[in-house]
């Protein structure tokens, strides 16, 4: 690392997954905080329920950072009266043009019970074709895990994002089984 360079932050130590299934939408995210190479916290809560309750976000990467962004994205549901498309437009959109917000690392997904949303600093903001999304280190593992449960199993969206944050868990060392789940009804 060139001294005075900050070196750039591998985003590890969490696992979120969204699932959109038989009309439920389910997030799951493990509890484990790592800070380099260590385990700091087993027990840690990275999905929140917003606006009223019929908004779920979930978070991966700088917690400090991630917090800031959960502040400004809530603000944006507020002013919009909860639209989510139009709040997740307006939060890449600051996310990218503010001075201080551009610099924070984080990823984000949001969902209601119609739309999901991933969000990154640097200016991704997708929603998935096949109802599923997964951040963090584990992430590629919750998400195959998800998609493959889905398509060949009966289980509730719920039971879907919970198996497959314990199959990351099981491939990922910065997940951890401490498993904290949301959901929300298509009727909510």
């Amino acid at each position: 690392m060139v001294p005075g360079h900050r070196e750039k932050l591998k985003f590890h130590g969490t696992t979120v997954v969204c699932v959109r299934h038989k009309g439920q939408v389910a997030m799951a995210g493990d509890g484990q905080v790592t800070f380099h190479d260590m385990r700091i916290k087993q027990t840690a809560r990275k999905i929140r329920r917003l606006y009223h309750d019929k908004v779920l976000a979930g978070f991966a990467g700088s917690a400090a950072d991630a917090f800031a962004l959960l502040t400004r994205f809530e603000s944006r549901l507020e002013e919009f009266r909860g639209n989510l498309p139009r709040a997740v437009v307006e939060l890449a959109q600051d996310w990218r043009t503010d001075r201080v917000l551009r610099h924070l690392e984080a990823f984000l997904i949001v969902a209601d019970a119609r739309k999901m949303f991933l969000l990154s600093g640097g200016g991704d903001l997708i929603e998935p074709d096949d109802n599923v999304l997964a951040i963090g280190s584990g992430g590629p593992y919750a998400m195959a895990a998800a998609r493959a449960l889905m398509q060949f199993s009966s289980l509730s969206a719920a039971e879907i994002a919970q198996q497959a944050m314990k199959i990351a868990a099981q491939i990922c060392v910065y997940t951890n089984e401490n498993i904290i789940i949301e959901t929300l009804n298509a009727e909510d």
